[in-house]
């Protein structure tokens, strides 16, 4: 037995953290995983799914080889690589020359952060171009928020932000289960003697971190933002130069005076003294305030316009392009790279949100094929079960994964790819600034292949050898052009963490600019909010349960560091709510159903006193196959701007 290695990698799962990662290796095993303390941001921790990570890299259900079968109701065949890439190529120049790319749909989403991953989009840009999903489903609404308000959806770095701030607003955001890195740089500046607010409708233990909780009703945070906004403006605190930032500053003030403070508390469902602590936080002349938003905020019916609602409360208030204030939504981090552009827009786009209804309507031509890159899209997307069938009817379904997802199990072929501890890719996070590369710390099993290695499979059977040609290390060469320039190397982005050369420590300060202030939109001047779309009613007959199915720190998306084994899946209600459900009640740990317009499931009820009585939460990312998809559940509607996925306004109840 030979004596342990160390190394380093990144973590590129979908999350804001991108955290540094050091491997304990001995003969080509990994023994143990841990936090890089040389990282500048995650600093030497990881999160309990990653800390866990090894039971899947070593899982026995792990795919180590392609599957392939003539229909979805066949069993699986272990096949090798040739036959593999014959099979796709064929079948997907077949479909293209008879019916045109439009028939053939390129799904990719967020399982994997890496850059090399996306190249797979080039693949099918130049065979086709071919069908894309349109939108977002996790920060579609709030990033076409941000864009239309500041003119670019890039915020401050939240550490930059803390180590400033006097006041801290999470607002929707769980640090300690979805952003665990942030949480040290929390403590540090309260530590400082800054003050915490948490706002969330669901009680969770971020809570811990904060020195005031306020709990609005399930899609109230939009009224509580222009509550807290017209408050500002009749107690004269709102900033006295606003204007010369700010355009559209008369008809926002409009907006927020159109129904009176009682209306705006009432919709928000909130105390009095709840809003009188956050007008205090904002009002003009106190410490700065720095609001991290958490991306559920989005996921509304009217999530762009929430999301603008708090960006028009910053901004009104001079809390933005300041030291230690901002709106941190998400940090934009394939800036610094030089990624291919497409050559022509695709020859149609699917909604995102209603991936299944749209692929079954497709017409003229119809969808044929669907080739899903990095995305598990029936436990992940709305309305899950029509996903699957819509999946399971198409005349190729490819899927490339680690292991056989619900999304794989309606596939025809499967391609094995690798871990996280196995990629070889470069990395920006969505929630700091920092880049860097993940490195294979092993290599791959023999016939595991990366996604740009089975695009340039693809290619060399279709004519498009030179598209993609490279190895890994020569395509990070070519899309770190501008780093290079900029004195950042491969060779630096392998070796740790460098923070990214082009991002401000401040976005929007500009001494020259009229108040300090400049934003990338034309005229310099951030846009507020001038009008709402109408609110949901506050009660749904006959449903009166608003579903939230939230992250959890055992999973990661539907990747699920341990099985939880059998059994239904877990609803937490508040305890007035399992009484009243039924005669005599439904008793903690007790079995019931979750019933929305659109789906039932069995679920094992738990009482939770610290929930509202319109709550009923679940962890996301359950899988359809063991009865415990959330999204199951969930209709397929779409936000109000940017195209994003209205997850959390699926009205519920519970019944025995």
């Amino acid at each position: 037995m030979s004596a342990p290695t160390t190394r380093r990698t990144a973590c590129n799962r979908d999350c804001p953290d991108a955290c540094g990662l050091v491997a304990t290796v001995r003969d080509g095993r990994v023994t143990a995983l841990r936090g890089d303390p040389a990282h500048p941001f995650t600093r030497g921790t990881i999160c309990p799914r990653t800390a866990r990570f090894l039971d899947r890299q070593h899982s026995p259900d792990r795919l180590l080889n392609p599957l392939f079968r003539e229909r979805v109701s066949d069993p699986f065949r272990r096949i090798g690589w040739d036959e593999a890439l014959d099979v796709a190529a064929s079948r997907l120049t077949r479909i293209r020359d008879e019916s045109g790319p439009a028939a053939i749909l390129h799904y990719r989403c967020g399982g994997s952060l890496g850059l090399l991953t996306g190249l797979a989009d080039l693949f099918f840009d130049r065979f086709g171009p071919v069908a894309t999903k349109r939108g977002d489903v996790c920060s579609g609404a709030g990033e076409w928020a941000q864009e239309e308000d500041f003119g670019v959806c890039d915020g401050p770095d939240p550490a930059d932000m803390l180590a400033a701030a006097r006041h801290v607003v999470l607002w929707g955001r769980n640090p300690i289960t979805s952003s665990v890195h942030l949480v040290p740089f929390i403590r540090e500046a309260r530590a400082r003697g800054a003050h915490v607010t948490l706002i969330d409708p669901v009680r969770h233990k971020s809570v811990a971190l904060a020195d005031r909780f306020v709990q609005p009703r399930p899609g109230g945070d939009l009224a509580l933002a222009l509550g807290v906004a017209r408050a500002l403006f009749d107690r004269g605190a709102a900033h006295p130069d606003a204007a010369a930032w700010c355009g559209g500053l008369d008809a926002f003030r409009a907006l927020v005076r159109s129904r009176p403070p009682d209306a705006w508390l009432a919709e928000a469902d909130v105390p009095p003294d709840d809003l009188d602590h956050l007008a205090g936080l904002f009002a003009a002349g106190a410490a700065p305030v720095a609001v991290l938003l958490g991306w559920g905020l989005g996921r509304r019916v009217r999530g762009a316009a929430t999301v603008r609602a708090i960006d028009a409360l910053a901004l009104v208030s001079g809390n933005a392009g300041v030291p230690g204030a901002g709106v941190q939504f998400c940090v934009r981090r394939r800036s610094a790279f030089d990624l291919p552009a497409p050559s022509a827009p695709p020859p149609r786009t699917v909604s995102e949100t209603a991936l299944g209804r749209g692929i079954l309507a497709a017409s003229d031509p119809p969808l044929r094929a669907v080739w899903v890159t990095a995305g598990n899209p029936v436990a992940m997307l709305p309305d899950s079960e029509t996903t699957a069938a819509a999946l399971r009817s198409r005349e190729f379904v490819a899927v490339a994964d680690a292991f056989l997802t619900d999304t794989a199990a309606c596939a025809h072929l499967v391609l094995p790819v690798p871990t996280l501890l196995e990629a070889d890719d470069l990395v920006g996070s969505y929630g700091h600034s920092w880049l860097t590369a993940s490195r294979p710390v092993v290599p791959p099993p023999p016939e595991v292949r990366s996604d740009l290695e089975i695009a340039q499979g693809l290619a060399a059977r279709t004519g498009l050898d030179d598209v993609l040609a490279g190895t890994a290390r020569e395509w990070k060469e070519r899309i770190c052009t501008r780093l290079r320039a900029a004195g950042v190397t491969v060779d630096d982005l392998e070796a740790g963490a460098v923070r990214n050369p082009f991002r401000p420590r401040v976005p929007f300060a500009d001494a020259a600019a009229p108040g300090g202030r400049r934003f990338a939109t034309p005229d310099g001047r951030a846009r507020l909010l001038a009008s709402v779309p109408p609110a949901d009613p506050a009660e749904v007959p006959g449903f009166p349960l608003t579903l939230s199915a939230l992250s959890v720190p055992e999973a990661q998306s539907s990747q699920w560091a341990r099985d939880p084994g059998p059994g239904p899946a877990e609803v937490r209600v508040h305890p007035d709510v399992a009484a009243a459900a039924c005669p005599g009640g439904i008793p903690d740990g007790g079995a019931a159903r979750l019933e929305s317009a659109v789906g039932s499931m069995a679920v094992r009820v738990r009482h939770d006193p610290g929930q509202r009585r319109d709550v009923a939460l679940m962890a996301k990312g359950g899988h359809l196959s063991a009865g415990r998809c959330a999204n199951a559940l969930v209709a397929p509607r779409e936000t109000d701007a940017g195209d994003g996925t209205a997850l959390y306004d699926e009205r519920v109840r519970l019944v025995p």
